[in-house]
């Protein structure tokens, strides 16, 4: 019979990236309305040191799997051993971060399962002893609650930054539980992991992000940006616009087509609003536009807007900024 709510404790060089709490804390709140626990599997190479803080987060267990071969992630180990696990395990529910990482072993799990996926998904809730999940569709205009009714586990992918993280509890820990892993026959060999290394934080976790678009007019501009977010402590982010004509590099497009964000302030310069760029970027909680254009598309999404030259206001901007931190 399932049982129990399971997270994919997403990690990457030795840190638990930030959504697995935000699943944790999700995790726990739908566990005490059904009588079950939290668990996490945790997949790598030298990764059991990650279990404890875990068990801080909420996990009742951890599942440990490690192999040489799980160092770096390839679609074919991880679902071998994470399949393997949720089989012999029967969660109710299965639930991993909207990542890279968790969209591409989502569906491969659950295709290997033959069970229902639900992706991208906002909010999560029980009712009337079903798991529903809130989920926007057709590139953000509308959002629905779904559940899978009679599929065993349910799953989903769940967008960073939209459910918050309970306070860790000190002290507490999970019973840790070391699985063998059976990896099975690996298509994919990761020869080299080249990570671009920046002092601001990541995209897709960052709780304010500064966005360009082809309002920026050229490579050259984004000086601006930079320096408002690191005033803000912030990512920097472009539209397709802007990526397309080569003055960023793809990892920073913010839409579509590109990486989906939910920080607590998105301010996005220059950027007329396509719907595109939009469904990337609707569920932040605050968004600043600033746009010469009195018309733009972006102000219709905005919970403020500034009509005006960027050139001239983010110089501004930044500066009053720093002026109140001082």
């Amino acid at each position: 019979m399932a049982k129990g709510i399971l997270v994919f404790a997403e990690q990457r060089d030795g840190k638990i990236k930030k959504v697995t709490y935000e699943l944790l804390s999700a995790g726990k709140k739908i566990a005490s309305q059904l009588g079950e626990e939290v668990s996490a599997v945790l997949v790598g190479k030298g990764v059991s040191s990650l279990a404890g803080i875990l068990g801080e987060y909420g996990a009742d267990k951890v599942y440990v799997i490690e192999n040489d071969a799980l160092e770096n992630y390839t679609i074919d180990a991880y679902t071998n051993v994470v399949a393997d696990l949720v089989k012999q395990n029967e969660p109710t529910a299965f639930l991993l971060g909207c990542s890279i990482t968790g969209r591409d072993l989502a569906a491969q799990v659950a295709q290997r399962l033959g069970t229902g996926l639900l992706t991208d998904c906002i909010n999560v809730a029980v009712e009337n002893g079903q798991i529903v999940f809130t989920r926007p569709i057709y590139a953000g205009k509308a959002v629905i609650t779904a559940t899978i009714p009679e599929a065993r586990p349910v799953m989903a992918t769940i967008r960073p930054n939209v459910l918050p993280v309970d306070e860790p509890q000190a002290g507490k820990s999970a019973e840790v539980i070391n699985v063998p892993a059976n990896v099975g026959s690996i298509r994919i060999t990761v020869k080299d992991v080249i990570r671009q290394v920046s002092a601001r934080p990541e995209l897709t976790e960052a709780d304010v992000i500064v966005s360009g678009g082809r309002g920026m007019k050229g490579p050259e501009n984004y000086k601006l940006l930079e320096d408002l977010a690191d005033v803000l402590g912030a990512a920097v982010g472009a539209s397709r616009a802007a990526v397309d004509a080569g003055w960023v590099p793809l990892s920073m497009q913010v839409g579509q087509t590109g990486k989906t964000v939910s920080p607590n302030l998105y301010i996005a310069a220059g950027i007329s609003g396509a719907i595109q760029h939009l469904a990337g970027m609707s569920s932040s909680k605050v968004i600043v536009a600033v746009n010469k254009d009195t018309e733009a598309n972006i102000f219709k999404s905005s919970d403020y807007g500034v009509v005006g030259d960027l050139f001239e206001v983010l110089p501004v901007l930044t500066q009053e900024i720093k002026k109140l931190k001082a």
